[in-house]
């Protein structure tokens, strides 16, 4: 992998290129905190659900790969803040909660990096279809219909949780 292959976005190419390395990235930060929530949470439903997507997001690396292969780029490693943030709120918030509220917490930290990758998902889609990359997308909306899913069920399983804790 390389590092801060892009100075300067000149191009559609270059931010598609660059905003696709940054979703490899965000996949990676995700992978990782779904490893870190299993390990944290109470209940076997919710540790199910994030051992599922964790499965998942190995594939969606691959497809993004893959993304970088069927372009004739290299895989750029362009950081996700975001991701990264989100990461460190929930480890924060993990810390300072009840161990009671863990699997709330955990929940709801997963379903907000799943909007933040539906929306990079999406913008990627809509520009690779305008440039005609037919198989790009085709990985991509593949990797964006497991994202919604995941978000499914995340918030069925906060949906449940919070009122039951709330009752």
């Amino acid at each position: 992998m390389t590092r801060a292959m892009f100075e300067d976005l000149n191009t559609p190419d270059d931010l598609f290129t660059y905003r696709l390395g940054a979703l490899l990235s965000a996949e990676h930060d995700s992978l990782n905190m779904l490893q870190d929530l299993q390990g944290q949470v109470l209940r076997d439903d919710v540790r199910q659900i994030f051992a599922h997507h964790e499965v998942e997001t190995r594939g969606q690396i691959a497809n993004v790969e893959r993304c970088f292969d069927l372009l004739g780029k290299e895989i750029d490693d362009a950081p996700s803040p975001t991701t990264r943030g989100l990461a460190e709120e929930a480890n924060a918030l993990l810390r300072k909660a009840d161990p009671t509220l863990c699997d709330q917490v955990a929940l709801g930290e997963g379903l907000e990096t799943e909007h933040y990758e539906i929306a990079a998902y999406t913008t990627l889609i809509d520009t690779a279809d305008a440039m005609g990359m037919a198989e790009v997308c085709e990985l991509l909306r593949a990797n964006l219909r497991e994202e919604q899913e995941a978000a499914g069920r995340l918030e069925a399983a906060t949906h449940a949780l919070t009122h039951v804790s709330a009752a």
